[in-house]
């Protein structure tokens, strides 16, 4: 891309502190956005690709990318993520609503709304409770089907004046909810504003986001992607939010997405602070994650992993075995272009999601194919590209594995799974 384009994509301060302090962590190469499945028509025009580098703020230690791809090139009205196509998921989020509406004590009509809302199914949740319920999402296609499914949704970025407008319309929610959304919004400031025009005055802002201690333990590098454009933890969070009268008051670890932490926000003295705090503070010492030598290992280990997947699958590829790509998140395409890993590798990859079922992978241009096609085609080795949800993927396709497939897990270390 032209070079003054890029360089209005380089991030000047950070979304916290607005610091300019920065150390590099990672540099992932140049990457397409990963959600941009292509259709066939599309293959042989080019692609865009930008660097997929990650910093540390030396100031506040929020750890965000370098560069931030124009979000309306990132939420295209095709926009492929459903969050609805796993019974984990589905479970989490209606469990989710339920423990939120009870612990908070919502009563029937009290409106609840998602930021970030894809199809609907977390507000599912909380409808089926008795809240009264409004999505907020910028994909037009995302939208329509959330409206489909019973689900108000708005089509647009949260921003301030989103914010009065829903505020005049539908009056304070009790709770606002973002799941896997805070980490992908460039202004954390007007979030925060837009959030205390929405909010109640004893409203509570319930948000989850993958978990930066996880994200360099499990060395979990394919959750790098350009949506994705900070890595949370409790120390940055707390800065952020106590500019604007806010505290995180608790925080919970759940295991969907290999690794994800749940985040309670309220106004300043409206909630009693939970042991849980203390516990998170304690653990982000321990684990010396802030630290640049620490970082600097993940760095390291990342590239290890790189070549262990690699060796593997090539060694595999000279015996003249088949692989396919199970399922095909946007984690995966990371994964797969920053491994260089293409149609020389894997024959196709498999989804559930009708959105991406006949495109092409974005940067590999890998067919991606039916879940039913994995079992009527019978590659040897399946790479599960989603490994969060590696157990019930792998049950789902017990009849794959008595007919002799066998799956490899990427992450955290490559491995055939016996």
């Amino acid at each position: 891309m032209e070079l003054e384009k890029l360089n209005n994509c380089k991030v000047k301060q950070c979304r916290v502190c607005k610091k300019s302090d920065f150390s590099k962590i990672l540099d992932l190469g140049f990457h397409p956005p990963v959600d941009d499945f292509l259709t066939k028509d599309r293959l042989d025009n080019p692609e865009i690709y930008y660097p997929l580098e990650l910093y540390i703020c030396n100031h506040c230690s929020l750890v965000q990318l370098g560069y931030v791809v124009p979000p309306e090139i990132l939420y295209q009205n095709d926009y492929p993520y459903e969050s609805s196509t796993t019974k984990t998921g589905v479970s989490h989020f209606h469990s989710f609503a339920k423990e939120a509406y009870e612990r908070f004590g919502l009563k029937q009509g009290d409106l609840v709304i998602d930021i970030g809302s894809n199809v609907g199914v977390l507000l599912e949740g909380f409808k089926i409770m008795g809240a009264k319920v409004l999505g907020i999402d910028p994909a037009e296609n995302i939208c329509k089907i959330a409206r489909e499914r019973g689900i108000d949704t708005i089509n647009d970025f949260i921003g301030e004046s989103v914010a009065k407008k829903i505020e005049a319309e539908y009056g304070k929610a009790k709770i606002v909810t973002g799941t896997n959304v805070v980490a992908h919004i460039d202004d954390h400031h007007a979030l925060v504003r837009s959030l205390d025009t929405l909010l109640d005055k004893d409203g509570i802002f319930i948000f989850e986001a993958p978990y930066l201690v996880d994200l360099i333990e499990k060395f979990e590098y394919d959750t790098i992607y350009h949506e994705h454009l900070a890595y949370l933890s409790l120390k940055p969070m707390q800065i952020l939010f106590e500019q604007f009268g806010m505290e995180v008051f608790d925080m919970k670890k759940v295991s969907i997405h290999g690794g994800t932490v749940r985040y309670f926000i309220a106004r300043k003295g409206q909630q009693e602070i939970c042991p849980s705090i203390a516990e998170f503070a304690k653990l982000e010492e321990e684990k010396k994650i802030y630290d640049l030598a620490v970082l600097k290992e993940f760095a390291d280990n990342v590239a290890k992993n790189r070549e262990e997947l690699r060796w593997l699958l090539q060694d595999l590829k000279h015996q003249g075995k088949r692989i396919a790509g199970l399922s095909a998140p946007a984690k995966g395409m990371t994964l797969l272009n920053y491994c260089k890993i293409g149609t020389e590798t894997l024959d196709f990859l498999t989804e559930k999601s009708k959105l991406k079922i006949g495109k092409y992978s974005p940067g590999g241009h890998i067919p991606v194919l039916s879940d039913a096609d994995l079992v009527q085609q019978m590659p040897d080795y399946a790479l599960l590209l989603a490994w969060n949800f590696a157990e019930e993927i792998m049950k789902n396709l017990q009849e794959y594995k008595d007919k002799g497939g066998k799956f490899i897990i990427p992450i955290p270390k490559p491995h055939i799974v016996e």
